[in-house]
């Protein structure tokens, strides 16, 4: 399947301000673009690219004083598979566990795994270990954790979801990593596209998303405590510890978002020749 990816994103910055973007898809998915995937300002000025250490792609830049619009769109192409899952999927011990994958395991910004520890063993503790575990943490927070754009506030970490029992997908992916990473399971939280493939269309307006990974059987597998069922169409942007390390945008100085529009919807094939025309 073919999905169109876009968003328009507007800041007004009274000075110059310093900004960095997340905004690219992942690398790992840039041999399914069928379109460039650019970013582009209004008004125009010099972007620089680079690649952090969790190999995401990024974009800083110095926005103008007044209107600052960052927007694009893009093509990829997609299996149209929901989340491959395995129930076999075994937990690796942290002794023999890849050297880049422990950081993974530690306390970060959002994930306050040592006040948790105690919480996730007396949960999931008896539950058998592996794919069954990380799926039983799913259930729990999907289940226990009530969603709404209300509940959104910035500083809430996993300890504050578990204590408030609300959230937004952010705080639901949250609270399950730290759950993971209590249990020896390396976790890392991530951001992209997700759009209605699949599923009855939401009332609510496009958003980014968050998802996590979890490490079992040496690699990283596709965990989602917000919806709680493979879905279709997941489109990767960013990897990270948690959300401060993949956030969108990130201003170095005071700017107001004046407007946040996301695309992400499944288009027919086209005819031979139609993609990359625009």
């Amino acid at each position: 399947m073919l999905i169109r990816l876009g968003y328009d994103i507007r800041f007004n910055a009274p000075f110059q301000t310093p900004m960095v973007a997340l905004l690219n898809v992942h690398p790992s998915r840039h041999q399914d673009l069928r379109e460039p995937d650019k970013l582009r300002t209004e008004p125009d000025f010099p972007l620089e690219f680079y690649n952090d250490s969790f190999g995401n792609n990024c974009c800083r830049f110095l926005a103008c004083p007044g209107e600052v619009k960052l927007y694009n769109s893009t093509l990829i192409e997609d299996s149209g598979i929901p989340d491959v899952q395995n129930a076999d999927a075994r937990e690796v011990p942290v002794e023999i566990l890849p050297t880049e994958v422990l950081r993974f395991l530690l306390p970060s910004r959002y994930c306050e795994v040592d006040l948790l520890s105690s919480v996730a063993t007396e949960l999931f503790g008896d539950v058998k270990p592996g794919w069954s575990r990380v799926q039983a943490v799913c259930d729990w927070v999907n289940s226990k954790v009530t969603f709404g754009y209300n509940f959104a506030r910035p500083t809430k970490t996993a300890l504050d979801v578990y204590t408030e029992r609300t959230g937004v997908c952010r705080d639901f992916q949250h609270l399950a990593v730290t759950f993971c990473r209590c249990l020896n399971v390396p976790a890392r939280y991530t951001t992209g596209y997700l759009g209605d493939i699949g599923v009855p269309p939401s009332s609510s307006p496009m958003d980014f998303s968050a998802w996590f990974e979890a490490y079992l059987d040496g690699r990283w597998w596709t965990f989602d405590a917000r919806h709680n069922h493979p879905r279709i169409g997941r489109v990767l942007m960013a990897t990270g510890r948690d959300a401060a390390d993949v956030a969108i945008t990130t201003s170095f100085g005071n700017t107001r978002l004046t407007n946040f529009k996301v695309i992400t919807e499944e288009i027919p094939f086209p005819r031979p020749g139609e993609i990359g025309q625009s």
